[in-house]
């Protein structure tokens, strides 16, 4: 049998379509539901359906009164608070296509992906780095999070309807090539998201869904925000300050049903005795492997299993294991139904059950992406036929269960974003110590990797202190090194390519 599943079709997305609206459409039958509840030790701020469509609305109606026209590109520069994502909302509501970014990007980054998407305004937090003002079109203007909260009193605006396939929004991915790739989304994400509620989430009325993360965070923007609120459930979210160490008491005080985090939140959690957690159902789990000690200590310690979920920025999750249908040891999970997915092998063709290949997803798959911005070249390399090529190995057992067996490529993953070692490599570089460099992901223990930089010193050998503050000046703290590795020269192939395999196999022989 040969490894493709071509699951039963997913019901299409209605049209005309507004993903905001959609997402928020429980306001219109049950204003007074509690939303989301911001949670910390001291208490909870909460927000009902009601109170977030008007902020959203309201938004919607500034963003429109600053001149700003549909289609138009809207940096998003925001912290970790509900700002993120009233603003996101707010700019799709009226047809505007917001573009998310991690506040932790420098300067020198931030103005490279702004160059490339030429936003028509940034929304910006206080202390977060903007754009360089030397962009093409000249200075951008800033709308500051003090407006932002003005804007939510104002007159609801309309909803923007129109096709589901048109664009709503870009994420910046890394690339392979070593430069940030925008990635294009159509309202028509949001409804395909819905393959997840039964085969990840287990969705059911009542549930109260806290995520981990940052609300600026696309993981928790998907996952922890807007299926909920789609379903109509109430969306937990840690306040500013709250650590790991926190969250198992803040589960217990909110009655938390299901719990979403990346595998590092749950090794962290799992360092200290759990308080017990009456109303947990279970866990959820993605942005990078989960190890199979941490999945076994978790349910040692609390009862409950972890469902984890494989997927990428350009289609979001699609392998995921479920309450209903839990993956056996070692697998990822199953393809969510009304997903068409496959393993191929060097010629583009299905391998048989168990053997190696690339993980592949359909190119009509409702979620899958529009392209990447302005990178037509490289959105075609993506493609292979009918497949959207994932760029990850895996096998496929007789029961259709997914093992994932690594990348096909160097990049890296750290804490569950996907790096690519040709920008860090750029940027340390740069610094006049190094001859040369090479970044790799280097695993630590069973449970975790860092990344790690090798380096051929100049004449003025560089200290780990002077390479330290060096990417922590030209990278965002996700993408810094945390060890430095002085090396007389780095292993190179037959074409002068750096062998980044063999520097891993060194670096985790001993």
């Amino acid at each position: 049998m040969h490894a493709l599943i071509d699951s039963s079709p997913f019901d299409p997305c209605p049209a005309p379509f507004n993903l905001a609206a959609y997402v928020l459409a429980q306001a219109e039958v049950t204003p007074e539901k509690i939303a989301l509840q911001i949670v910390s030790l001291t208490g909870a701020e909460r927000w009902s359906y009601g109170a977030l469509a008007q902020a959203v609305r309201g938004i919607g109606t500034g963003l429109l009164r600053a001149g700003l026209e549909p289609g138009e590109r809207v940096l998003l520069r925001l912290g970790n608070t509900v700002d993120f994502p009233l603003a996101f909302l707010g700019a799709i509501a009226v047809g505007l296509v917001p573009v998310p970014t991690s506040s932790q990007l420098t300067a020198e980054e931030i103005t490279a992906m702004a160059a490339q998407i030429t936003p028509a305004a940034v929304i910006a937090a206080p202390g977060i780095a903007l754009p360089d003002a030397a962009l093409p079109g000249g200075t951008l203007p800033v709308i500051t999070t003090e407006t932002l909260h003005r804007w939510r009193d104002n007159p609801p605006c309309d909803w923007a309807m129109g096709s589901p396939d048109r664009l709503a929004y870009l994420i910046f991915t890394s690339g392979t090539s070593g430069n940030p790739r925008a990635v294009m989304h159509a309202h028509r994400a949001v409804w395909a998201r819905r393959m997840m509620w039964d085969g990840w989430y287990g969705l059911t009325p009542g549930t109260r869904l806290l995520h981990a993360g940052a609300f600026n965070w696309t993981y928790t923007l998907g996952t922890g925000l807007m299926d909920p609120w789609a379903s109509g459930n109430t969306a937990l979210i840690p306040g500013a300050g709250v650590t790991p160490a926190q969250l198992p008491l803040l589960l217990k005080r909110f009655d938390v049903s299901i719990f979403a985090a990346a595998p590092g939140v749950y090794r962290q959690m799992l360092r200290a005795p759990l308080a017990p957690m009456l109303h947990l159902r279970h866990g959820l789990s993605a942005g990078e492997k989960l190890p199979e000690q941490t999945r076994e200590a978790w349910t040692q310690a609390t009862g409950t299993p972890i469902y984890e979920a494989l997927g990428m920025s350009e289609v979001s999750t699609y392998i995921s294991a479920s309450p209903g249908h839990p993956a056996s040891a070692g697998a990822s999970g199953y393809p969510q139904r009304g997903r068409k997915v496959a393993v191929l092998g060097e010629d583009g063709q299905p391998v048989p059950r168990g053997e190696a290949g690339v993980m592949a997803v359909g190119r009509d798959d409702p979620g899958l992406f529009l392209g990447y911005w302005g990178q037509e070249a490289e959105t075609a390399a993506k493609f292979r036929g009918a497949w959207f090529l994932t760029g990850d190995t895996v096998s496929m057992d007789e029961d259709g269960a997914i093992r994932y067996l690594g990348r096909d490529d160097d990049m890296m993953n750290a804490g569950g974003f996907r790096v690519s070692p040709l920008e860090v490599e750029k940027a340390m570089n740069a610094h006049p110590g190094i001859v040369e460099s090479a970044a790799i992901e280097a695993r630590v223990s069973d449970t975790t990797s860092i990344l790690a930089l090798y380096y051929v010193p100049g004449a003025d050998a560089p200290g780990s202190a002077s390479l330290a503050a060096h990417a922590e000046a030209h990278l965002a703290r996700y993408k810094q090194p945390r060890q430095f590795i002085a090396v007389e020269a780095l292993p190179k192939g037959a074409n002068n390519k750096i062998n980044r395999r063999a520097l891993r196999q060194g670096y985790e022989a001993p």
